[in-house]
């Protein structure tokens, strides 16, 4: 049984009857790679998926594959990828993973995703052994305690079956802080930050490759919505053509994805038919614990 495997497996067996860990298991089955050869390993997709793959699951399955090759003592702290091909979810994705440099400090691993001879995604990540240093980071915005917002089906109300979040159920717990897009594009407001809370909605096991990969995971939601909210349209709701075009993660401090953090974003530009977002995640207790660059491909038709 594969480490994340064994996740799972636990997870299941110390959060009986949490609402959300039938949905938070099948996540860790799609992180769970299978090892095929020697530094090649091949995921699926969930089986009621989209026209293509959720960016986020293509980049959470990627950094499994360079965890995979990497020691458990070494984490990693930054990731850079370029999404190249829509992902076709009927079909498995093959990992390559290439072996860059084992350094004394750092180790890097380059992995390019595989569907049709062709690829898809390509993904660079350095990982690191624990070491003492300066520390500084910012300050976390003030915001209201998780518990005290609706959830995301309470917060969409009637725009939940357009949106369709009513079909799929989500892996993990979204609490929007501020109006989400769809509502100040009701309103004709434009804000200026994007803030939700977030959670792996159950249980996981204590896997530092886990847990890191789930954030990579949730990293690709909401964070093109500070595009959106700026001129005032939203996906679905709207003559829209969005994708992730690439997408880079600093990981900061160690941290749990199923525990509360607070996903703070905002768009710095837009042209050429191109977004930039960027986001900061902090735990509950203040710690900056990740941020993330994203350009997405915005079309306004």
């Amino acid at each position: 049984m594969t480490e994340l495997a064994r996740a799972a497996a636990t997870g299941l067996d110390t959060a009986a009857g949490h609402g959300g860990q039938q949905v938070l298991d099948r996540l860790v089955g799609l992180l769970d790679l299978e090892k095929i050869e020697e530094n090649i390993f091949r995921g699926v997709s969930p089986p009621h998926s989209p026209t293509r793959v959720f960016g986020g699951q293509v980049a959470g399955q990627a950094l499994v594959a360079a965890g995979r090759t990497v020691p458990e003592e070494r984490t990693v702290h930054s990731l850079h990828a370029y999404f190249i091909r829509p992902g076709d979810p009927k079909v498995p994705i093959v990992y390559e993973v290439d072996r860059i440099r084992d350094g004394r400090s750092f180790t890097t691993r380059r992995v390019t995703a595989v569907q049709h001879g062709k690829a898809i995604f390509a993904l660079s990540a350095s990982f690191q052994l624990d070491e003492d240093g300066v520390e500084h980071s910012e300050q976390m915005p003030d915001v209201p305690d998780p518990e005290s917002l609706p959830t995301l089906l309470e917060r969409t109300g009637e725009y939940a079956d357009k949106l369709g979040l009513r079909a799929q159920p989500r892996p993990i717990d979204i609490r929007y802080v501020n109006d989400p897009p769809w509502v100040t594009r009701e309103s004709g407001e434009r804000p200026s930050r994007n803030q939700v809370w977030m959670r792996a909605d159950g249980m996981l096991a204590d896997s530092q490759l886990l847990h890191v990969c789930v954030l990579t995971y949730a990293s690709d939601m909401t964070l093109l919505d500070s595009v959106l909210a700026s001129h005032g349209v939203y996906w679905d709701l709207d003559r829209v053509l969005g994708a992730s075009l690439d997408h880079a993660l600093w990981f900061h401090r160690p941290f749990r994805a199923d525990e509360w953090f607070l996903y703070d974003s905002g768009s710095p530009t837009a042209s050429g038919a191109r977004g930039l977002a960027t986001g900061r995640f902090f735990s509950r207790d203040g710690r900056h614990l990740a941020t993330v660059v994203q350009e997405g491909l915005i079309r306004v038709l």
